[in-house]
């Protein structure tokens, strides 16, 4: 355990020894005089011995205080060094959370525009769907599914989560040719389901106005995200519940088909999270602001 004095009165005694002038010291720390001298005289009862010599208008140092300012001027130039360096890393990188969802079905695909335009800055993409702690610094700023209510975080509204069906075009174009005519949202029923045991089926048929219950059903393929069921869709596994937002790339070249207009919601949406402390840090400030006119595009 280190024996050291209170680091408040060590750094006023720093100051008020390169001035050797109590009313400078405070002037430079934002105290008044009188702080100041208590600092002093609580440091000085502390090491048993004057530091300084009061005179009108100047505090000169005694031998002992000369012999510590040397030593302890040198540690606070070293501690300022120290935070300089972390600060200046800290604002040369933005570090941004969010799920392997949005990060492969937008973000990643996106992201490099903010780069371009912020060559100074370097960007790191966490990838993971549990919640990073953000107060603690594993993240300068999260993107989260959910209903925006995280304690001590302020969360502004990205986008809405609502989905309907998506498959492979040669997956709709051979349901059709079996059917004869066009899918119908009942059709479903009897064609393969990508997570067929999703609650979130339940309600887009439920808007549809069919009735459906995925706790009946049993077999096809389970997979843990929205992202890797799109792709299961684009392979020709069957039908899965997309975002349309972040699949506009895909149903734009074709890779994708959305057969119905019906889309539901269970309530969630896309969040930008950050700490209120740090929202307006510069390197925050303008990935919010880039990422909302993103978005708006």
């Amino acid at each position: 355990m280190r024996k050291l004095p209170p680091l408040s009165a060590v750094r006023v005694f720093e100051a008020a020894a390169r001035h050797e002038n109590f009313t400078a010291a405070a002037s430079e720390l934002g105290l008044t005089q009188a702080a100041v001298s208590y600092q002093v005289k609580s440091l000085e009862d502390r090491v048993g011995a004057p530091l300084f010599v009061r005179e009108r208008g100047r505090a000169r140092l005694t031998p002992l205080g000369r012999q510590l300012l040397g030593p302890l001027g040198q540690a606070f130039d070293l501690m300022e060094k120290a935070f300089a360096a972390t600060r200046a890393e800290d604002e040369g990188l933005l570090t941004v959370a969010t799920t392997y969802t949005f990060a492969n079905t937008w973000l990643a695909w996106t992201l490099g525009r903010f780069q371009i335009g912020h060559p100074d800055l370097a960007v790191r993409l966490l990838t993971d769907n549990r919640l990073v702690d953000l107060h603690a610094g594993e993240a300068d700023v999260a993107i989260r599914a959910g209903r925006g209510d995280w304690p001590g975080l302020d969360c502004k509204l990205l986008i809405r989560s609502d989905f309907t069906p998506m498959a492979s075009p040669d997956c709709v174009a051979m349901a059709e040719d079996r059917i004869g005519r066009r899918l119908e949202p009942a059709d479903l029923l009897s064609l393969p389901l990508i997570g067929p045991q999703d609650e979130w089926w339940d309600l887009w048929f439920a808007a549809a106005g069919i009735p459906f219950d995925s706790r009946s059903r049993k077999g096809g393929i389970r997979l843990d995200n929205q992202a890797n069921e799109g792709h299961a869709a684009m392979g020709g596994q069957g039908f899965a519940l997309l975002t349309p937002f972040l699949w506009k790339g895909d149903l734009a070249s074709g890779r994708l088909v959305q057969p119905f207009a019906t889309t539901a919601t269970a309530g969630y949406a896309y969040w930008l999270c950050v700490p209120p402390e740090r929202a307006r840090v510069p390197k925050i400030k303008r990935f919010s602001e880039w990422l909302v006119g993103a978005l708006a595009e």
